[in-house]
């Protein structure tokens, strides 16, 4: 289980002042923040336990990018299309690492009472994990309108709010900053794709 709550508001804290890093900072150094492995090729770490507590090596196959490539097809025409792809291809990769990291049942939203437990994952878990598929997308020349962006975070207690993190992907044409967070959701079942103006001011993130 998680150590405390303390330690567990310890590393809120630590990632709602991230919140504050420069919008340039590269989404890789959001890695270094959590002690979590970064991306290798095909080979990822997946975050589960909650705050990255436990991490499962996922070794991807040739044949799982093109499926990803299919999946992202549909994307070229517009930044509008291709955030819908995104979200598809965040779904599938929950899907895919399912069975091996034992997630396939993780539980979305507040989940207090699975802290800790493998396969179970909080919205730190979700944050690397949707930034490690932004970033396998983009390193395999499958996003066209948008880049992979470091993750904010919201929320601190003692403003009200219960903490909460999201991955980042910037439209390369307007700058315009998008949240892609599966956290509300059970696995593989969806991903809100949201302006990220929008995302900090939407229930269950607002107070």
């Amino acid at each position: 289980m998680f150590a405390s709550r303390s330690a567990l508001f310890a590393v809120f804290a630590a990632v709602a002042l991230s919140g504050c890093v420069s919008s340039g900072t590269s989404p890789m150094a959001w890695y270094a923040t959590q002690d979590a492995r970064t991306p290798n090729g095909l080979s990822l770490g997946i975050c589960h336990a909650f705050g990255c507590q436990r991490q499962t090596t996922v070794r991807l196959a040739e044949s799982d990018v093109a499926v990803l490539a299919g999946i992202m097809e549909a994307g070229r025409e517009s930044p509008q299309a291709e955030r819908m792809a995104v979200r598809r291809a965040v779904m599938w990769m929950e899907e895919r690492v399912g069975p091996t990291v034992g997630s396939h049942n993780d539980i979305g939203g507040l989940d207090m009472q699975n802290a800790g437990v493998p396969g179970q994952m909080d919205c730190l878990d979700e944050t690397t994990n949707t930034t490690t598929t932004l970033l396998l997308l983009a390193e395999n020349g499958l996003l066209t309108h948008h880049t992979p962006s470091y993750p904010v975070a919201r929320g601190f207690f003692l403003d009200g709010r219960y903490p909460h993190a999201t991955a980042v992907m910037t439209e390369t044409a307007s700058g315009e900053d998008w949240a892609v967070d599966p956290w509300p959701y059970a696995n593989a079942e969806d991903v809100d794709v949201m302006p990220l103006s929008d995302w900090y001011n939407t229930w269950p993130y607002a107070s």
